[in-house]
């Protein structure tokens, strides 16, 4: 959920601020020194730390709304997720409306901050790298069904913080680096490489305030990324989400 909510953002604020100016390939667990977590009780932890997996098990949709200050600018930004089905992100700012549109099959982007006139099909590539955003589950619960390996590659600081430094990648190579409080197991920082705008970009998310929702799942309510911080407003779970919202043509 946390990677969806990254990537998402930095897919639009890329467009929007671009108009302002190894072990072997199974990759198993690190012997780690006396009265340390291995990789299977860190991965333990952390889904213990964020809700459990029988709570996210529950999870089918979720609306998220935040705001964003950047470059002088406030970002309103809306997130409609449908598990594995569908995903869409609203963004407002300096009177302009823009979306992003994923399904299984295909997406749509308008960016009329970008000088769009109306709505574009996302390119076969964009559609498949951005899967990941369809998957409303913690990438620790579910990496083994979709195929990723993860490796637990030492320790790193953050911010002061020693953090438990894990790599995940998946079947065509993608890595994302994930960095562990070692008290908490909540995720406070991630880096990898995705496409905006049909170019790689380095995107580092970090994570905080997190929050014990009603339905005992624990999210972020800030997120920073290199174009300011998002504050979340509005966790909204498994309310009913017009499937309209997900076709261009209605938007």
């Amino acid at each position: 959920m946390q990677k969806t909510l990254s990537m998402m953002l930095i897919l639009f604020l890329s467009a929007w601020t671009s108009t302002l100016s190894a072990q072997s390939p199974d990759m198993q667990p690190l012997t780690t020194r006396l009265g340390e977590p291995t990789l299977e009780e860190i991965v333990t932890r952390h889904i213990d730390a964020i809700g459990g997996k029988a709570n996210w098990s529950k999870i089918k949709t979720i609306k998220t709304e935040g705001t964003m200050k950047a470059q002088g600018a406030e970002i309103k930004i809306t997130i409609y997720q449908k598990d594995k089905v569908a995903m869409r992100q609203d963004i407002a700012v300096m009177g302009m409306n823009g979306w992003f549109i994923l399904t299984k099959t295909e997406g749509w982007n308008f960016m009329p901050f970008q000088g769009q006139t109306k709505p574009e099909p996302m390119t076969a590539d964009d559609v498949k790298q951005a899967q990941d955003g369809l998957n409303i589950q913690d990438d620790f619960i579910t990496y083994k069904e979709q195929g990723k390996k993860l490796e637990l590659v030492g320790k790193d600081d953050v911010d002061g913080v020693e953090c438990l430094k894990l790599k995940m990648k998946d079947a065509e190579g993608k890595e994302t680096t994930y960095y562990l409080d070692p008290e908490s197991y909540l995720i406070i920082k991630e880096t990898e490489k995705i496409k905006a705008n049909g170019q790689e970009v380095d995107n580092t998310t970090t994570y905080g305030n997190y929050k014990k929702l009603d339905e005992g799942i624990v999210m972020p309510m800030s997120i920073i990324q290199g174009y300011g911080e998002t504050e979340i407003t509005l966790y909204e779970i498994n309310k009913p989400i017009d499937e309209n919202l997900f076709k261009p043509s209605k938007s």
